[in-house]
């Protein structure tokens, strides 16, 4: 099935959030870095300004800029009457209100649009589709991030999951998974099961972060290789 920007809710987080979502400690921004679903994020640019290496896949790079930024435009005012219509479910700190997190949001996005096409000749924003097969030989990168992503759309299946992050260790040497819960802020239904495989081959570990946004969402998943 073809993939629609119809179907696309670009919500963009900046680099700041990132490493405390993901743990990233000054030696993890040092390494290749590989993101997965990092949409209209603005983490690979403010990295890359800083002297490091990251490269994103999503399925959205598929897509113009001009397109992108008609979408951010069409679904902004829907994601924040819907977070108005939510905010309980919010832990409200870092970002004190809504007004502040609509300009988090649009600042971040705003900093990716203007990345996007130089990104793109670059290499840095690639067009992919997990679970296909990532076109980088295995061990390409030390860390990879899936940020909102996967474990959190369990609508997707069990099976989705496990072809998707057996890809992602093909190609990195550990993989970082933030958060695990669902949209609703339930734990994620398949966790357990998802630990249970990967555990058998893997260094596996939950570790609580320091970011909380949404409630409850609060810790990630680490996968690495033993050899």
């Amino acid at each position: 099935m073809a993939f629609k920007l119809s179907s696309v809710v670009p919500w963009g987080r900046n680099i700041d959030e990132y490493r405390e979502m993901f743990l990233l400690t000054d030696s993890d921004m040092k390494k290749k870095i590989a993101g997965f679903g990092d949409g209209p994020a603005s983490f690979n640019y403010q990295a890359t300004e800083a002297g490091y290496s990251v490269t994103s896949f999503d399925p959205i790079y598929q897509f113009t800029k001009e397109q992108l930024e008609q979408r951010i435009d069409e679904v902004k005012n829907i994601v924040m009457k819907q977070m108005s219509e939510n905010m309980d479910n919010y832990v409200w700190d870092r970002i004190p209100s809504l007004e502040a997190l609509e300009n988090v949001r649009i600042s971040a996005m705003r900093a990716f649009l203007h990345d996007y096409e130089k990104g793109k000749l670059e290499r840095r924003y690639i067009y992919h589709e997990l679970p296909d097969k990532l076109p980088y030989e295995d061990n390409s990168f030390d860390i990879g991030l899936s940020s909102h992503f996967l474990l959190m759309y369990t609508a997707l299946g069990y099976d989705f999951h496990i072809a998707a992050i057996t890809e992602i260790l093909r190609v990195c040497r550990e993989i970082r998974i933030f958060p695990l819960c669902d949209l609703d802020s339930n734990s994620s239904e398949i966790i357990e099961k998802v630990i249970s495989y990967f555990r058998k081959d893997f260094k596996v570990e939950i570790k609580k972060t320091n970011y909380e946004f949404q409630k409850c969402a609060d810790s990630l998943l680490v996968i690495k290789h033993t050899k």
